[in-house]
């Protein structure tokens, strides 16, 4: 595995004269965070080598190096989930190939599901936490300890500085902003009314079908995280409707301005 992590970063660099240390993941319907890059250069996954393929709508399956505010980034337009078929060490794949591209900082955003009573469709969610509901962990299996330690600490997975400039950008640009614990489970089905109450009374306050695989990888390998939650549904007793995957697209857009102003700035906060 290491091998094909090397190569697929090794293929990625001789594109690019750029040193990006920053890395975004780009959830359902959040894509556009990529139309604020400054392209470079842009990679379908297909060429890349060793990558998997993105096989769920709103996922465009492209890698984009570039700059937001002036900061060399590199962008995933599209992430790969387990629930495609994909064992953990491919759904981690792209992390892995990131911090051989120098990045030393991660940024992650989803699209969940709401529990947190306060929330509404559209709020956005600073993560602060993570459950880990998938039946497995990217870590499973012999350690490289290249990448890391066996038994990586998880104490404080989100980082903390992170998280407060993120609500000092929210304050400065009135933007409405929340922070809870994510839950990820597999999917790919939307949770039944007693899973979301299940997973409320744990502690959880929004739930997906991402991201805790990935932030997992990434901060084995010493990654400082910084993760992010668009409300695209509501599991609140009462309050629960029918939702669709074109649903979910169609509500992660519902607030993507105000999440791309608080990513950009978020970006040279960090830089």
């Amino acid at each position: 595995m290491l091998k094909e992590i090397k190569v697929a970063a090794k293929y990625i660099l001789n594109k690019t004269n750029l040193s990006p240390k920053i890395g975004i993941i780009l959830g359902t319907g959040l894509g556009s965070i990529a139309d604020s890059i400054k392209k470079e250069i842009e990679i379908d996954y297909s060429e890349i080598p060793g990558f998997p393929l993105s096989t769920v709508v709103g996922h465009k399956g492209k890698l984009v190096i570039g700059l937001i505010n002036g900061v060399a980034v590199v962008a995933l337009q599209g992430r790969f989930h387990f629930y495609e078929g994909y064992d953990m060490n491919k759904v981690a794949f792209p992390v892995r190939v990131m911090k051989y591209l120098g990045i030393e900082t991660l940024i992650v955003s989803n699209a969940s599901g709401g529990l947190n009573p306060d929330f509404e469709i559209g709020d956005l969610m600073v993560i602060n936490d993570h459950i880990n509901l998938f039946p497995t962990n990217p870590l499973i299996g012999p350690n490289i300890a290249e990448l890391g330690p066996r038994f990586p600490d998880m104490s404080e997975v989100y980082n903390p500085t992170y998280i407060k400039n993120a609500f000092e950008i929210a304050k400065t640009h009135h933007i409405k902003l929340h922070q809870g614990v994510y839950a990820g489970l597999t999917g790919p089905t939307f949770e039944t009314p007693a899973e979301y109450k299940y997973i409320r009374i744990i502690g959880a306050d929004a739930v997906g079908m991402s991201t805790v695989p990935e932030v997992i990888a990434a901060r084995h390998m010493a990654m400082n995280v910084f993760g992010i939650s668009v409300i695209t549904d509501i599991g609140i007793a009462g309050s629960i409707e029918e939702i669709t995957h074109e649903q979910v697209i169609e509500n992660a857009k519902k607030n993507e301005k105000n999440l791309v102003l608080l990513v950009a700035e978020l970006v040279k906060a960090i830089h």
